[in-house]
């Protein structure tokens, strides 16, 4: 009897899921709108419906199942199954998610942070494969981030283990965060911070391309600044060197606290390729005192995509089985 694995990654916008088999086989995949307005019990009971459905459609019975991995977007307390907040899906209470839902299904219910699950699917299927210690790091709207050493993931005593994002890059001064402090990470390296600093530039006349590119479609994209920097636009190009300076300075502090075999980068902005990551292992190779800690350091790019997170999913669930 051919077993499955039902991995959800849910965000505020979607809730992406999929059947993946115990050995890594991505067999179906499916997403469907997030009834936020709905609350809790709404979410859990469309991932519920979602999952019933989809293992019907595949023809997999509750008994071929072997649990449901759960990938949310907030400070998890893995060990209980509860989600102690998520903004995103407007949860400002804990809710015990592991058991809600495996009333609703019947079936084991594994939990953990959405960037978590990310770095667990690139470990397990993606760009990590082969590394059982790495840092995994999305530069998206914000910057999310996931350690893993010897193959766990490192959730600290109140489940925000890993939030790379929120390191002080500039305690002097620097951008506001969302997180209501100044400097963070996320405040030079998101897709976010490229584009404020891309307005800023669009708008005081130092970037004649961008302010066209602002003219021409009413808004700029963090794709627009790196285009703009490939092409030689001094004013894009010291952005991007900003935003990989600070990046690799923080880095450089992971590694030599972690000593990881892999740093993998993911999300919107690490779409540009060759062009940003070597500028990253620039300024990484820079602040590292260690040249075989360099050597030793590979920071790749992703290669899950979107699908990193059902993949950690599935990952969690196959780890608890095998324990």
């Amino acid at each position: 009897m051919q077993q499955i694995i039902v991995g959800v990654d849910v965000g505020g916008t979607a809730i992406k899921m999929a059947l993946i088999t115990p050995d890594g086989e991505l067999v179906a995949k499916t997403q469907e709108p997030t009834p936020v307005a709905q609350g809790e019990d709404g979410v859990l009971q469309k991932i519920a419906e979602m999952a019933d459905a989809l293992l019907a459609q595949h023809e997999y019975s509750k008994a071929q199942t072997l649990g449901i991995g759960v990938g949310v977007p907030g400070p998890i307390d893995a060990k209980n199954g509860i989600v102690m907040q998520a903004v995103n899906l407007h949860w400002r209470k804990p809710v015990p998610l592991r058991e809600k839902l495996k009333a609703l299904t019947g079936l084991p219910v594994a939990v953990e942070n959405d960037a978590n699950m990310a770095a667990l699917g690139e470990m397990w299927q993606g760009a990590g494969q082969g590394a059982e210690d790495l840092v995994a790091i999305t530069l998206g709207t914000g910057v999310g981030g996931g350690i893993i050493v010897h193959g766990n993931v490192v959730h600290g005593i109140n489940g925000v283990g890993g939030e790379i994002g929120h390191i002080t890059m500039t305690p002097g001064g620097g951008s506001i965060c969302n997180c209501g402090k100044t400097g963070c990470l996320e405040t030079y390296t998101s897709a976010t911070a490229i584009i404020r600093e891309g307005k800023l530039a669009a708008t005081n006349g130092t970037s004649p391309a961008l302010a066209a590119a602002l003219a021409q479609h009413g808004e700029l994209k963090a794709k627009d600044v790196l285009d703009a920097a490939k092409e030689g636009d001094t004013a894009s190009l010291a952005i991007v060197e900003q935003a990989t300076l600070y990046l690799g300075l923080a880095l450089s502090h992971l590694a030599i606290l972690l000593n990881p075999a892999k740093i993998v980068i993911g999300g919107g902005v690490a779409a540009a390729g060759e062009f940003l990551f070597s500028r990253v292992r620039e300024s990484f190779a820079r602040f590292v005192p260690f040249t075989y800690v360099v050597e030793s350091t590979q920071i790749v790019a992703a290669t899950l995509g979107n699908d990193a997170g059902v993949y950690g999913a599935g990952w969690l669930i196959r780890s608890q089985m095998t324990e």
